[in-house]
């Protein structure tokens, strides 16, 4: 483990010769030179001697100076010199991948869950500006009231740049794109560049990011990147920077106030540094604030809707089986089976790895059995963590005396990538391997003349598949919830959301559901339904 910043800034001035160093040496003015305070039986106190002091510091706001006025064009190329352009093409690269696998899904209308038509209804209300209602999830829902998230306010520019769902999955893919980027640099700078490109391929290419690609936009879009700009700046001795990007989390979804709060215990371990300590407060202070006063007011039903995912009185009463159920599961087992493996296992060597344990207790913990696999999105804040310990249990183990550690530093990398590469066919990037997957739905142009017939502005109820597609231009509700009776409603026969049985007939479905309301066949063609009520 390493020791606290001092000595590291102490050996760092001696071997680059800054201010700090040349200010104590001879004809600057200080105490011990040249006689004036020195060694010498005469230790002026005259204006001469009085007037050095003030001298050396003149040099030093000058040299301040100098270094402010430079053009901001110069100083950023310098910066730019400082970033290995490996690092960057690595991130480009992983961006590429994850966008050719977003297009593919969008143009084979593949929606694997409502929520991107739930983030894009929450883009679009942003991009208002306004409250982020979603009526998909009830009329007049206020997201906030449903996870805490207001950082997605970021995206209300983007989508009134580029009004649609895609938009919403290329910002996805550039912040999983720019996370790659910062621990290709990182592992770089730590351990080399052949070796550091290596994980940054196996960063890309984990499974915990090609699910949530998969999975389609969700908040922890941001989070990601977050973390791994958090955890670099921690490998590199930087606090404010640690600090600032992990307290931005707290603002994505409300249980990373928990990966907050350790990360800034690790922090004030690692880095010797109290700020750690007021981060881990910071993100106490915000879990709270968040599940038990922001997130009831903002609910429509006033309260929490995830506070009974953990039987917080049953673990209570029986801590023994709590314990036991904690850890018990094959779902359980094949997530930390994954995480052994994509880390290389000398992850565990890195106190890092202690930032991964927040988000597998309260998922091995919930009585939802989604949390515990590998699948969905739920994964991907584990993604930089594990890798940034890998990176960090690497180069422990190669600086390490004993010959042994270094001996199996050797094995950390190949091992993370020789996972990448066995786990591939069996994760989700497996099917851009298959011709099909580039084949646009045979349904595409029916479903864009149908939603091409409803008019701007109006309501429509729909199943999932279309939600997302439907938003831009429509008030757009969710087939499950009890809705006012919208302008028009679609049936589409292919769409799980519908369940086993699809009404066969929609305008009689149509009419069934909201008494009193006629509705007229507008479109009936492949599979798609779409009446119109007449109003």
């Amino acid at each position: 483990m390493r020791g606290g910043s001092a000595p590291h800034a102490r050996h760092t001035a001696e071997r680059r010769g800054d201010g700090r160093h040349h200010l104590a040496g001879p004809g600057h003015g200080i105490a011990g030179v040249g006689g004036c305070g020195g060694g010498g039986q005469d230790r002026g106190v005259g204006p001469a001697c009085r007037s050095q002091p003030v001298a050396a510091l003149r040099k030093v706001v000058k040299a301040v100076s100098r270094l402010a006025d430079r053009p901001l064009r110069t100083r950023v190329l310098a910066a730019g010199r400082e970033q290995p352009a490996a690092a960057w093409l690595t991130g480009l690269g992983a961006t590429l991948l994850y966008t050719l696998f977003s297009l593919t899904q969008w143009y084979r209308l593949a929606s694997p869950s409502w929520d991107l038509g739930i983030f894009t209804q929450l883009a679009k209300a942003y991009a208002g500006p306004g409250a982020p209602i979603v009526p998909i999830k009830g009329e007049g829902f206020n997201l906030l009231g449903d996870h805490f998230h207001p950082l997605l306010v970021l995206l209300g520019p983007a989508y009134a740049v580029a009004p649609s769902a895609l938009t919403l999955l290329v910002v996805q893919n550039l912040l999983f794109g720019l996370s790659v980027a910062v621990v290709s640099r990182a592992a770089i700078r730590l351990l080399g560049t052949a070796p550091g490109i290596v994980v940054g391929i196996a960063y890309a290419l984990s499974w915990g990011l090609q699910s949530a690609v998969a999975a389609q936009f969700h908040e922890i879009a941001f989070a990601v990147p977050l973390l791994a700009l958090g955890l670099e700046a921690v490998l590199r001795h930087r606090v404010v920077p640690a600090v600032v990007w992990s307290g931005l989390l707290v603002f994505v979804k409300e249980d990373l106030g928990l990966t907050v709060m350790m990360l800034g215990l690790v922090i004030a371990w690692r880095l010797r540094s109290v700020a750690g300590l007021w981060l881990a407060a910071w993100g106490a202070l915000w879990l709270v604030l968040s599940v038990a006063l922001i997130l009831p007011a903002l609910n429509t039903g006033g309260r929490y809707d995830y506070s009974d995912r953990i039987d917080v009185g049953a673990m209570l009463a029986d801590p023994t089986s709590a314990v036991v159920d904690l850890v018990s599961g094959p779902a359980k087992y094949h997530s930390l089976l994954l995480l052994l493996l994509a880390g290389g296992f000398l992850f565990l060597r890195s106190s890092l790895a202690l930032v991964l344990l927040p988000t597998l207790l309260w998922r091995f913990a919930s009585g939802q059995d989604g949390y515990w696999g590998p699948e969905w999105h739920y994964s991907a804040v584990l993604m930089p963590v594990l890798f940034l310990a890998l990176v960090d249990g690497v180069h422990t183990l190669r600086t390490s005396p004993r010959p042994v550690a270094r001996t199996a530093s050797l094995f950390g990398v190949p091992l993370a990538a020789a996972a990448s590469l066995v786990l591939l066919p069996a994760q989700q990037f497996a099917v851009l391997a298959e011709p099909e997957t580039y084949q646009q739905s045979e349904r595409w142009d029916a479903a864009h003349r149908m939603m091409a017939l409803i008019d701007e502005g109006a309501s429509v109820e729909s199943g999932v598949v279309l939600m997302a597609y439907l938003v831009p231009d429509a008030r757009v509700y969710w087939i499950g919830n009890a809705n006012p009776a919208p302008d028009y409603l679609i049936v589409d026969a292919d769409d799980w959301s519908w369940g086993p049985v699809r009404p066969a007939d929609a305008e009689a479905h149509a009419e069934q559901l909201y008494p009193g309301t006629d509705y007229t066949v507008d479109f009936d063609e492949a599979g798609y339904q779409l009446v119109r009520a007449e109003r």
